[in-house]
């Protein structure tokens, strides 16, 4: 079978530079195609010498008829420029968004934290997302609804840690719409790769922690509700029954990202042992071989899954304060962003799901 080409614009940034990684050891994918704006006319043997087979490509503009042609489309670029450039992209071709334009599924939400234009929502890319419950008890997810697809948006890194670590909680009743906490550790690259107050020179943020868009203010959060609305069995119309205390904070690592979720226990959970609620998260992940709930005691650390796909997870109670903590540890620009993506490409194409992808980090 031939392979399927690949254009991807946005390349010679972090999201667009990790899909480029992953794709180039993909047994199903050849790059035929990069994209960018300032960069064009350059060699990606400048941008990416980590991947020197492709190092005689050559960026070229990112446009409609630079990207066509091609049976693989990744955007990899800022919220506004995918959406404008979407509708004059070959229908036929698969599109991943690893942007932010088309995750939302309700304008209000995009209005309030981002705002401009609004574009359709697309196919969300997160297979192990809860999306309900079927007959028999069994969690529907969102895996079901990428087969096939030609249009896929990619989660938000921070999402996505929030998300696997408390869903299954949410799934099973045992954690209040109310009063959730996320604080989150962040790698510098989930900053982007440009200069700015956010993204500081090495000499002042090698042994410094700052935190980001607090205050309620991080355009994650509407994204976030939303899928906990799905994983509670709710329309996204229905987020605003949850709240969601947000704070990311960026530490001088370069990728990776630890998420400590909490949320008060309901009465529910109360009447169940720890060692039934560590069940509920094991039985929620089961079968879901990207997703590790480690040992019991064992806490994520993100320099564990630096380079895979997985999301290492725990969960503990905290008796006194009433609350659940859950945990997570991704790798940003993989399992966050282009190695979700590209699960989510493999399903849509009916290709193994993990194809071209790992679950085991790089350590130290």
């Amino acid at each position: 079978m031939a392979k399927y080409t690949v254009a991807v614009a946005g390349a010679t940034g972090y999201a667009g530079g990790e899909a480029l990684r992953i794709l180039a050891a993909h047994p199903d994918f050849d790059i035929t195609c990069v994209a960018g704006h300032s960069s064009v006319g350059e060699s990606m043997a400048k941008h990416m010498p980590h991947i020197p087979q492709l190092a005689n490509l050559v960026v070229e503009d990112t446009a409609p008829e630079v990207l066509n042609g091609h049976d693989v489309i990744i955007l990899a670029l800022p919220h506004g420029a995918s959406g404008k450039l979407a509708s004059q992209l070959d229908p036929n071709a698969v599109v991943v968004d690893l942007g932010a334009d088309h995750r939302l599924e309700e304008q209000a939400a995009w209005d309030e934290f981002y705002g401009g234009d609004f574009y359709e929502h697309w196919t969300y890319g997160m297979p192990e997302l809860i999306t309900g419950k079927a007959a028999d008890g069994s969690y529907t997810r969102q895996r079901a609804a990428l087969p096939g697809t030609k249009r896929i948006a990619g989660p938000g890194c921070n999402v996505t840690a929030t998300t696997l670590a408390l869903q299954p909680g949410i799934a099973e009743g045992l954690v209040e719409s109310q009063d959730i906490v996320a604080d989150l550790v962040v790698g510098y690259s989930g900053a982007g790769k440009n200069l700015k107050r956010t993204n500081l020179l090495a000499a002042e943020a090698l042994q410094s922690a700052l935190p980001y868009s607090v205050g309620g203010k991080h355009r994650h959060i509407p994204e976030i509700l939303q899928n906990f609305a799905h994983a509670a069995g709710k329309s996204a119309a229905e987020a605003s029954e949850f709240t969601l205390g947000f704070t990311p904070i960026l530490a001088p690592m370069s990728r990776g990202i630890l998420a400590t979720v909490s949320a008060r226990m309901t009465d529910k959970a109360k009447t169940l042992s720890d060692e039934e609620i560590r069940a509920v998260w094991s039985k929620a992940y089961e079968g879901q071989d990207f997703m590790v709930l480690l040992p019991e005691g064992t806490l994520p650390a993100t320099g564990n899954i630096i380079g895979s796909n997985a999301a290492h997870l725990q969960v503990v109670t905290d008796r006194k304060a009433g609350r659940i903590y859950a945990f997570a540890a991704i790798d940003n620009l993989n399992r966050g962003t282009a190695g979700q993506a590209v699960q989510s490409l493999n399903i849509a194409l009916g290709l193994p799901e993990d194809a071209g992808l790992t679950k085991i980090g790089v350590a130290p």
